[in-house]
Order: structure tokens, then C-alpha cells, then sequence
């Protein structure tokens, strides 16, 4: 399939794609015209990516499900390096919703000495 096909497929856009494809997550082999052409089993690598990424994973971190990238992700037993990425995914936001809480305690606090 070509990648508008696998895009209109995924709900990914092509650009999206090629990215991964930078990265390493996907693999196209190459038509005589130049057109990049994937497997029909991309789909569901591309959607198990894409819901890494909704999860709020990089795609560094999705490096490390590669192993899982072509099964149903959100039922297969998670892998203690999985685990732990994830585990330090959700630190890593945690401590910027604190930083952000902090600020918008600041600037509320600024506020009410001017009202």
C-alpha cells in the first residue's frame, strides 16, 4: 500500500509517516517511480505507535516496544523496560505539571494583589 493509503488507514497523515520511518518504527521498500510502498501489516504497527504516542510516550520511547510494535500492544503483558519507561515518562510529567501549577500559582497570586 502506498502511504496515502496507509495515512487514510491509520488516521496518521503522511508526513507523520515518514517520520517514523526516519526513526526507525516503520519499514517501505521503494516502487519503480520512486513511491514508497508498505506492508498491510504497517497498519498495525503505525496505530500501536500512534497510541504510544497518545499515551504520552516520545518516539525514543517507543524504541523500546519495538519487540511489541505488530501485536495488539494494549493487551500483551508489558515488559519490565517498558515498565520502566513508562514509569519515568509519567515522572517527567508529573514534574512539569508541577512546574506549570507553580507558575500559574504565581501569576494568579500576582493578580489578586492587583484587584
Amino acid at each position: 500500500m502506498r502511504i496515502g493509503e496507509l495515512a487514510r488507514a491509520t488516521g496518521s497523515t503522511p508526513r507523520a509517516l515518514r517520520h517514523y520511518e526516519q526513526h526507525g518504527l516503520i519499514e517501505s521498500r521503494r516502487s519503480a517511480n520512486g513511491y514508497r510502498c508498505y506492508d498491510a501489516s504497517t497498519v498495525t504497527r503505525v496505530r500501536n505507535i500512534r497510541h504510544l504516542l497518545a499515551a504520552g510516550l516520545t518516539l525514543q520511547d517507543v524504541d523500546f516496544f519495538l519487540p511489541c510494535l505488530d501485536g495488539d500492544v494494549t493487551t500483551a503483558p508489558p515488559s519490565p523496560a517498558g515498565l520502566q519507561v513508562a514509569r519515568a515518562r509519567l515522572a517527567a510529567l508529573d514534574a512539569r505539571l508541577a512546574q506549570q501549577r507553580s507558575i500559574r500559582d504565581r501569576l494568579a497570586a500576582a493578580l489578586d494583589s492587583v484587584d
